[in-house]
């Protein structure tokens, strides 16, 4: 495992490593001899455009010199607002910064001839996830304090468990068929109020306080963290629900959704 500090899992079947995977050489000397090449890392939120292009050409890169698999964790910002449910087949069509990054990192590792595919998740949630629901929602409703968040409150959202998403990237580089094309990692949808309700319950926590976060008070966060600035390209319509088909990912590869109720109790 390798990461800028060195951190990870006390594991007797793991290897910590500390080591900047924008150095190609270095990068490529620890691949030496491994099967496939996994990567989950992405620069600061807000520094994408930046700092992506940099950290991708140097795992394409390490992937074509040492001839391994290669499986890219990605997202859902590629395809940009999209009218209907979000198939794995839709064309990248995002125009915003963070959007036409993902795409164009997928776009170029596919035209590589490296043998490679790409796993997408939606907004995470469970034990160890950060995301807009773990630091916005979920410590909040367990402590009974009104929840804020840059979300509307009754419209369907999908949300994908990290646990399924680690399935999903394991069981695609053990499966042929999933190189060269991207997959969807299966997901929960239902609105933030009812995750944050769901969340409150197991918990036995009061029922959750849950208001919209409005543009205006985003562009007055952005003031004190780039990170709040960057929310605006990620939202969805108003009033738009944003389903992830996940269909092949279940018929194919065998992975299905972890039950709700489940994945909220890991977390609690």
């Amino acid at each position: 495992m390798i990461s800028r500090t060195g951190g990870g899992p006390d594991h007797p079947l793991i290897d910590k490593v500390a080591a900047d995977a924008t150095d190609t050489d270095r990068l490529t000397g620890l691949t030496e001899g491994a099967d496939t090449l996994f990567t989950t890392a992405a620069p600061p939120y807000h520094l994408w455009p930046e700092q992506f292009p940099a950290l991708s050409a140097s795992l394409l890169a390490t992937a074509r010199r040492t001839g391994v698999a290669y499986v890219m964790l990605g997202n859902l910002y590629g395809y940009g607002p999209v009218g209907g449910p979000l198939t794995p087949d839709l064309p990248l069509t995002a125009t915003g910064r963070k959007g036409r990054t993902r795409a164009r990192i997928w776009e170029e590792a596919a035209a590589s001839g490296v043998k490679v595919t790409e796993v997408r998740a939606a907004q995470f949630y469970g034990a160890g996830a950060v995301s807009v629901f773990s630091l916005m929602v979920q410590r909040q409703v367990m402590e009974g304090r009104l929840v804020l968040v840059p979300q509307e409150l009754d419209v369907p959202h999908s949300y994908s468990a990290i646990g399924d998403t680690a399935r999903t990237l394991v069981a695609a580089s053990r499966d042929e068929r999933a190189y060269g094309r991207a997959w969807h990692v299966p997901t929960a949808t239902l609105s933030v109020r009812e995750l944050a309700g769901r969340l409150a319950g197991l918990a036995g926590a009061p029922r959750p306080r849950v208001e919209e976060m409005t543009e205006r008070d985003l562009t007055l966060l952005a003031f004190t963290e780039p990170f709040w600035a960057e929310l605006h390209e990620v939202l969805t319509k108003p009033g738009h629900p944003f389903v992830v088909d996940f269909s092949d990912t279940e018929k194919i590869l065998g992975v299905g959704a972890t039950p709700v109720d489940d994945v909220l109790a890991e977390v609690i």
